[in-house]
This record gives structure tokens, sequence and C-alpha cells, in this order.
């Protein structure tokens, strides 16, 4: 079937599985209240598409990658290393080095912001995603109305 529509918008086949998890974090050297150690409950869709751009329906099992696949290299890559942890950076822990006692810690080099957690995070699904996928956006909700989305340049 013939789509001219689609062939003329660059229009394409994606799709979005969504995640939760909670994470507690806080940023160094920030005038607010996200100074201080605070968590989310996260909500992550990740987003992707397929390498081809046919408009053709596409051949049996009809799908373009299985929901499974994605949930299972998401959760390992992204949601088992983030919940129920508490991220902070190196900077914060030579601030307050009584932190360095906390099990689930996790120090980064960055600002555990919303915006590097999504850099993060799109640079290791793009490892790890199979070959006939794309990475195509990732869109992390650290509230019910404020988030923070990569998408790739066009």
């Amino acid at each position: 079937m013939h789509n001219s529509y689609q062939q003329q918008t660059g229009d394409m086949l994606q799709l979005t599985k969504i995640f939760s998890f909670e994470t507690a974090h806080a940023l160094h050297e920030y005038n607010g209240k996200c100074k201080n150690i605070h968590g989310h409950s996260y909500k992550l869709h990740v987003t992707v598409r397929g390498q081809n751009h046919s408009e053709d329906y596409l051949p049996a099992p009809g799908i373009l990658v299985d929901f499974k696949v994605i949930k299972e290299l998401v959760q390992q890559t992204i949601v088992q290393h983030f919940d129920h942890r508490l991220v902070l950076s190196a900077a914060y822990m030579q601030a307050h080095p009584g932190c360095s006692t906390q099990e689930n810690l996790w120090v980064w080099d960055m600002e555990p912001s919303a915006e590097n957690m999504v850099l993060y995070m799109q640079r290791a699904l793009r490892a790890v995603l199979p070959g006939e996928v794309v990475l195509a956006g990732l869109r992390l909700y650290e509230t019910s109305d404020s988030y923070a989305e990569w998408v790739p340049a066009v």
C-alpha cells in the first residue's frame, strides 16, 4: 500500500514504552530546595523507530520490535540502576562527606539533574538497542508536569 502523505512528510512508525522508578538526588550549588536530598517518582518514556522508512505494512508477525525486548533492555540498562538509588555528584559529596555511608549511593561526575539523567540514559540505551531499531527520543518526567526530553538531531 502506497501512502504519498507519509512519503512527502517523512513520517515514520515509532513505538513508546513507559517505565517508572523512584530516585533521590540533590543538586550541588543550586539556589533553592533542590540543593537538599529529595526524591521523585520518575516516568521515562522510551521511543524507538525502525531503521528503514518504508510505508509498507510490516510483514508477519507485524511488529517493529517486541515491547518485551524494549522492556528488558530498559529495565537492565536504566531502571535497575536508578530505582531506589540516591544519585549525587562528586562535588556534592565533597561538600557533604557524611552522605558517603548511604548503601544505595551512586556518585556521578556531573550533577544528577533531569537533563543530565536523560543524557546518561540516551547514551546507555543507544549502546544496547538491537540493530533494527533506533532510539527516537526519551522523555523523563521528574514530576507530572515537568520533564527533560532528548531527541536526536535531524
